[in-house]
């Protein structure tokens, strides 16, 4: 970052000083993705009584929201130099550009091959913009080397604050539905009810599911669910979560047994 940062404003180049941004975001996202990881390897206690996984949706909300506005400055930045386009020093922009390339290429790699974690993958998001600010310098100290192609170091910035922009509302969309609770991606409720209407031959009815993520991995399912004999109602609750971890990989699920209507909401099964 300290390189990158010097070699932008020595040879201003855009692309480099964009990217010494990025990295000090970076530094943070990385700081923070591992300690929301090692938080959540703790049990839970009487204040969360979940445990402390939530943190890797939080560190990945913060993310999401710094790569937004690090796209953001890049954009308006890149503006301001394509209606006055700027002259960089290409030899030293290509040779940090290599170096950061390198560097950048064995951390994403590293990333990406956990990538089915938000925390892990936002972090990765953010090395894959250095990783293309890399790129992107390359591109724009042989084009100016060559050609004398002063626009391509601005335009290229834009590439790269645009793919920023995309991989920040992936983040930020995911990270904001789990904190809302919202149903998992993939999940149809009216397709869980049916299915264990259909598959669990004691339930009457289902009613009141809920479901939402702890994480984006950990799904968890709330329902209620009406049968007629009492005396069945521990071999209704197994069937029932068997079929939930059979069919939807739910391993967590809390099931309330009902002999008649519901008292929550008393002759009504709208939810």
């Amino acid at each position: 970052m300290v390189i990158e940062l010097i070699a932008g404003f020595v040879t201003n180049a855009l692309v480099l000083i964009a990217d010494a941004g990025h990295m000090f975001l970076d530094s943070a996202a990385l700081g923070l993705a591992w300690w929301s990881a090692v938080l959540s390897q703790k049990g839970d206690d009487e204040k969360l009584s979940y445990g402390y996984h939530r943190m890797q949706v939080l560190a990945a909300f913060v993310n999401g929201l710094s790569l937004l506005i690090l796209a953001i400055w890049i954009t308006w930045e890149s503006l301001v130099r394509l209606a006055s386009p700027e002259s960089i020093l290409p030899l030293p922009t290509l040779i940090v550009g290599i170096m950061g390339l390198i560097i950048n290429l064995v951390v994403y790699r590293w990333l990406h091959n956990s990538s089915d974690n938000l925390n892990v993958k936002s972090a990765a998001l953010h090395v894959l913009g250095d990783l293309l600010g890399s790129f992107a310098a390359i591109l724009a100290s042989l084009a100016v080397l060559f050609f004398g192609w002063l626009y391509v170091d601005p335009a290229l910035t834009m590439v790269i604050s645009f793919i920023l922009f995309r991989g920040a509302y992936g983040v930020l969309k995911d990270s904001i539905m789990i904190l809302l609770e919202g149903v998992p991606p993939g999940f149809d409720l009216t397709e869980i009810k049916q299915t264990l209407k259909d598959q669990c031959r004691l339930v009457v009815d289902i009613h009141h599911v809920h479901a939402w993520s702890l994480t984006s991995n950990r799904p968890m399912l709330t329902l209620h669910a009406q049968i007629t004999d009492s005396d069945q109602s521990t071999i209704a609750v197994k069937s029932i979560k068997a079929i939930l971890k059979q069919e939807f990989q739910i391993d967590h699920s809390t099931i309330q047994i009902e002999l008649e209507d519901c008292p929550d909401e008393e002759g009504s099964h709208s939810h």
